[in-house]
């Protein structure tokens, strides 16, 4: 038989709506949804957001960079989880609010008058005593008065007034009400501040792209050429995005960034910069950096002046213009270029940051394997006005006046160095200029290159220009020492570099040699030094065939070579007297070379003194370099006109008012829930036996059992009724 026939009525069909709301107001289910929130939050801190996808997949590898986009990691603050997960703390605390502010404010209302005489001899904090000689209605009022003077809210309730046991008045007074507004304060809190987060975030701007047909913007090109289905009006209601202005121009739509692409946000004014402020610590790093600008009204035509400071924005129309971060705003250059292999010419380009041209001249494509005639694309990235690098102190490098004679005992281990090495103590100095710039060749395939523009002291007492190359953005910089000459330029080691490449500069530099070192009347040892040296120096040039690599490689040239012949060719217990040997022969032929190219450029010749033997020093270590810089010519800064550019956050914020009305409520409610506590008292008085007097049975509730609990109601006790607390059990 069916329930109904029994007269039970049949399931309820909200009883699965009932169950979902149960769920969301649950304290379990919120607890969780924090939990996330709280790891997601972590994860958004760590994790680097809104990089290049590039940048993910070099730093975790393939598989997990696609599984952080996959999650979307790289924009947690903005992922559709993460706005989900907000929306349904938002429902669930919403709910619990729903469900437990009308007994909260229930509660303030009561005084709980009705409660029995029995009841209170059941609580922990409780006391009787007689009154004699006061009547219950008397000791009521009395009673009443004193805990309204004490800031007790207080109410008096008179019962059956007939012969009988329910005869008396009860006073029953409240304290600390607040306590309960902590708990609404607190909940409520948390939902304005999920509200402003979600008005804030990328929500609106989500849903423009769902509703409205936005698409984000992926390409190149001309902001004036962008379409209207990548732009947002000027009547978004929020939106966070950056504004890029250089020094002169002005700027009234912004960008804001996708995982995939760019969305253009119209402002509804434009911003004129007119001067960039940047100040430096000793460091290097910007103590000040500031923007005069001009606000241009779209609608007014007003101009209206302003100043932009870290942590000091200026706000126009509801807008708040925030000094993110500076750039260069293209700077114009004039670079020098300097041959690194023979057959390239030094030549003049002109260009500014953020452009590029293309280079065709002979030899230009040698170091990259392409033909000699190949175009290669420079492209100029950046300026930097002031470079602070740390230089510590740093032995001479040896000692005395003889330019043959140099120490290059750790020399074959050095390679294309830092040239930031870090030195105790630190010595922080700024060396000048610098240029960043791309050699691309047809392929695709682009070096960056950061050169200085002056010469720097590296501690050793032989200034040297600093040419820096990297393969990736994601490597470090590797600095190629160029060793400055008499002259204060490099063009003493360019002759060296070219001439080295040239087989009959190298015979007349090692006949040279040979002549003053062996006397005339030994010619056989004469022959016999000419042929060690010539071998020696045609291995250091690269052009000995017993430097060849393998897998028909070309040739290896410098200290390596000469290094991987000496392993070759000489017994391991021999190597070390012969290195020496073969590289005091190299040096002094090395010298006479640069002697021979001054002669022929018109100059006077190398004197014997210590600046000389540091010039050579360096210039041997170079040379060895040079031998790895990976293209056929190097660019020196010439000259450069800076111009610089603010970056600037531009953002529309309705939910900041609400979040800071949140984060009000939570400071009150924590406070309340955490430092007020509710109490209540109840005082039950009765006549006496035999009609006179009154018998007083008191007791105490609190929501919190602590010892100053204890002790107001020890108080509260002797005070009101003269009698001895009872403290038992725990808080009912």
């Amino acid at each position: 038989m069916s329930d109904t026939l029994h007269g039970h009525p049949p399931p309820q069909r909200a009883a699965p709506v009932r169950a979902v709301v149960e769920l969301l107001s649950s304290m379990r289910f919120a607890i969780s949804l924090l939990t996330v929130i709280c790891i997601a939050s972590v994860i958004g801190t760590v994790l680097k957001q809104h990089e290049p996808s590039v940048n993910y997949v070099n730093q975790f590898g393939p598989f997990w960079a696609e599984v952080f986009l996959a999650l979307r990691l790289n924009t947690v603050y903005s992922a559709w989880w993460f706005l989900l997960i907000l929306a349904f703390l938002v429902v669930s605390t919403s709910l619990c609010i729903a469900r437990n502010t009308p007994r909260y404010l229930a509660d303030l209302r009561s005084y709980k008058e009705n409660i029995r005489e029995q009841s209170l001899k059941a609580f922990p904090h409780r006391a009787q005593a007689p009154l004699a000689g006061e009547a219950p209605e008397a000791a009521a009022r009395r009673i009443g008065g004193l805990l309204a003077g004490g800031g007790w809210k207080v109410r008096l309730q008179q019962r059956d007034t007939s012969a009988g046991p329910g005869t008396g008045w009860m006073v029953a007074a409240k304290a600390g009400a607040a306590n309960k507004i902590g708990y609404i304060a607190a909940h409520s809190a948390i939902v304005l501040i999920c509200l402003g987060g979600l008005l804030d975030g990328d929500l609106i701007v989500r849903a423009q792209m769902w509703l409205g047909g936005k698409t984000p913007y992926a390409g190149g090109g001309l902001v004036s050429e962008v379409g209207p289905e990548h732009r947002l009006s000027e009547r978004n209601p929020t939106f966070r995005g950056n504004l890029f202005v250089a020094e002169g121009t002005q700027s009234g739509t912004a960008v804001l960034n996708q995982s995939d692409g760019v969305l253009l946000q119209e402002l509804p004014f434009s911003i004129e910069l007119k001067k960039f402020i940047v100040e430096h610590y000793s460091t290097g790093m910007p103590k000040l950096f500031a923007s005069e600008i001009i606000i241009h009204d779209k609608a007014t035509g007003d101009a209206v002046p302003a100043r932009v400071e870290v942590n000091h924005p200026a706000s126009y129309r509801g807008i708040e213009i925030y000094q993110s971060s500076f750039d260069d705003g293209g700077s114009r250059l004039k670079l020098r270029a300097v041959p690194m292999a023979p057959g390239v010419q030094p030549f003049d380009v002109e260009g500014t940051v953020g452009g590029s041209t293309r280079i065709e001249r002979a030899g230009a494509g040698k170091a990259t394997g392409a033909d000699a005639s190949q175009a290669l694309t420079l492209e100029f990235t950046g300026l930097r006005t002031i470079n602070v690098e740390n230089f510590g102190a740093a032995g001479s490098g040896g000692s005395g006046a003889d330019v043959r004679k140099v120490d290059l005992r750790q020399s074959i281990e050095s390679r294309l160095g830092a040239g930031n090495k870090t030195a105790t103590p630190k010595e922080l100095r700024n060396v000048g200029p610098s240029v960043t710039y791309k050699l691309r060749d047809a392929a695709g395939q682009a070096r960056e290159f950061h050169n200085y523009m002056l010469p720097v002291d590296t501690g050793d007492g032989q200034p040297v220009f600093l040419l820096g190359v990297r393969e990736t953005p994601a490597d470090p910089f590797r600095f190629l020492r160029v060793p400055v000459d008499d002259q204060g330029r490099m063009d003493g080691f360019l002759r060296m570099r070219m001439a080295l490449a040239d087989p009959a500069l190298r015979e007349q530099a090692v006949r040279r040699y040979v002549a003053i070192a062996v006397d005339g009347s030994r010619p056989e040892l004469a022959e016999q030094l000419a042929q060690s040296t010539l071998r020696a120096l045609s291995l250091f040039a690269g052009a000995d065939n017993a430097g060849k690599g393998s897998a028909g490689a070309p040739p290896r040239g410098g200290l390596q070579a000469i290094s991987d012949f000496m392993e070759a060719n000489v017994p391991a217990d021999e190597r070390e007297r012969a290195g020496e040997v073969l590289i005091r022969i190299l040096n002094g032929a090395l010298f006479e070379l640069a002697q021979l190219t001054r002669e022929r450029a018109g100059l006077a010749l190398l004197p014997q003194n210590e600046a000389t033997r540091a010039f050579m020093t360096q210039a041997v270590l170079s040379l060895s370099d040079a031998q790895a810089y990976p293209a056929p010519m190097a660019f020196e800064l010439a000259h450069f006109t800076q111009v610089q550019a603010s970056v600037f956050q531009v953002a529309r914020a309705p939910g900041k008012n609400v979040v800071y009305l949140g984060c009000a409520l939570l400071i009150l409610g924590v406070f309340s829930m955490l430092y007020v506590r509710e109490r209540r008292v109840w005082v039950w008085l009765a006549p006496g036996a035999g009609g006179t007097g009154a018998e007083a049975t008191m007791a105490l509730s609190t929501n919190r059992r602590t010892m100053d609990g204890d002790r107001e109601f020890a108080h509260l006790t002797e005070r009101l009724i003269g009698a001895k607390p009872h403290h038992g059990g725990t808080t009912a």
